[in-house]
């Protein structure tokens, strides 16, 4: 049995596959998902699990190296912007890594997660709770 807190195999399995620069997008409840992309549906009922709760779990287990949002998250859900970005500077001080953080419109946002190599859905009703991590390196 897998001792880290991280359990849920389909989220296992594709952090364990993760090649260098890879992305995965988490994303709110209402983001469209590609067809073509793996999904990853988390979500139960509204709200669970929670966009923050899943970014904590999958930075338990994902080194990261950047980071993409859309612009609008910033302006339409700062609460939610700022606990992304206090996960990011933990990691960033975990790792003694800088992130490389870039900002684009929504609609370009939407349109990159096709890059994506999983897109996990989670029950958040918050606009742009959405997010696309690359994979670093542990070394």
């Amino acid at each position: 049995m897998k001792k880290s807190a991280l359990i849920n195999s389909e989220l296992s399995y594709l952090v364990a596959t993760l090649g260098h620069t890879d992305e995965v997008t988490v994303c709110d409840a209402g983001l469209p998902i590609p067809d073509e992309t793996q999904r990853i549906d988390l979500a139960l009922i509204p709200g669970v699990p929670t966009f923050i709760q899943t970014v904590k779990a999958l930075l338990g287990e994902m080194q990261i190296e950047g980071v993409v949002m859309a612009e609008e998250f910033k302006q339409v859900s700062p609460e939610h912007h700022d606990a992304l970005i206090a996960l990011v500077r933990e990691e960033e001080a975990m790792c003694g890594k800088t992130f490389n953080i870039a900002y684009v419109p929504h609609e370009a946002f939407k349109v990159h997660t096709q890059n994506s190599k999983a897109v996990i859905r989670t029950g958040e009703c918050t606009p742009y709770a959405n997010v696309i991590f690359q994979a670093g390196v542990v070394f």
